[in-house]
């Protein structure tokens, strides 16, 4: 693996009294689609708001580029380079499409590399190019997802962070949208951290990934073994081995007798 662009270390991130994050460590190298898996509430929208600046962590690090970035404001990690596509979408809904791509590069001061960009984020998904006027308050589901990643592809980031991208968007969509996360990385070089609970997808999609669970991190593995794995295939794929599984029970009871 190469050298991390970010690297997280005995991460602590508290909701009040409630301790959301419990020691998680990981990284995720430049270049790569890293994911990671969990149930909800498991954490994993915790973990992405605090690498982002969105929540402070009460111990551990979050280190970007070699440089230590927890409790950063969040306006001045995005301009270091990491764009969050938040859980939900959350576009600008009374805004124009394309004021909302523009939202997204409103940082930047190459109009010409803004226009550049605008015409690429149009290429990966046209549907937003025929809808360019168009309130995004209207757009449906699957499209205001496309422009989420869009507008964050404005930033010219070199870390995205997407937060269930899957969510709510029939399988068709589900497929298109990682097409297209994968193109990101492959042609613009954005190094992608991935929550997802679709885990086949994800799996298939990352290179690397770690699953977690109730704050801490359980397993962490080559996405081609995690999906080796009987208990990721029971647990997130709903395959089930009965045979894997008798061989469990009877292990079990061997360790009580």
């Amino acid at each position: 693996m190469s050298e991390p662009i970010l690297k997280v270390s005995n991460l602590e991130t508290y909701y009040g009294p409630i301790m959301a994050i419990r020691g998680v460590s990981f990284e995720v190298p430049t270049g790569s689609i890293v994911t990671i898996l969990g149930a909800n509430g498991a954490g994993k929208t915790t973990v992405l708001k605090t690498a982002c600046g969105v929540m402070d962590p009460q111990k551990g690090s979050v280190t970007f580029e070699g440089r230590e970035i927890q409790r950063m404001d969040p306006d001045k990690v995005m301009r270091l380079g990491i764009s969050h596509v938040p859980e939900g979408r959350e576009v600008f809904p009374f805004l124009s499409v394309r004021e909302n791509l523009r939202m997204g590069a409103y940082t930047r001061k190459d109009p010409d590399g803004v226009a550049q960009d605008l015409e690429t984020v149009f290429g990966y998904f046209p549907v937003l190019k025929e809808r360019a006027d168009q309130r995004a308050g209207s757009l449906s589901g699957g499209e205001q997802q496309m422009l989420a990643i869009s507008r964050a592809l404005m930033a010219r980031p070199r870390l995205m962070l997407l937060d269930e991208p899957s969510l709510g968007l029939s399988p068709k969509l589900v497929k298109e949208i990682f097409d297209i996360v994968l193109r990101i990385n492959r042609e613009r070089g954005v190094t992608i951290l991935l929550v997802e609970q679709n885990a086949n997808m994800a799996l298939q999609t990352a290179e690397f990934g770690y699953v977690l669970e109730v704050g801490r991190i359980v397993m962490a593995d080559t996405c081609a073994r995690l999906l080796q794995k009987e208990d990721i295939k029971e647990f997130y794929l709903g395959i089930k081995d009965e045979g894997a599984r008798g061989q469990r029970r009877w292990k079990k009871r061997k360790t009580w007798r």
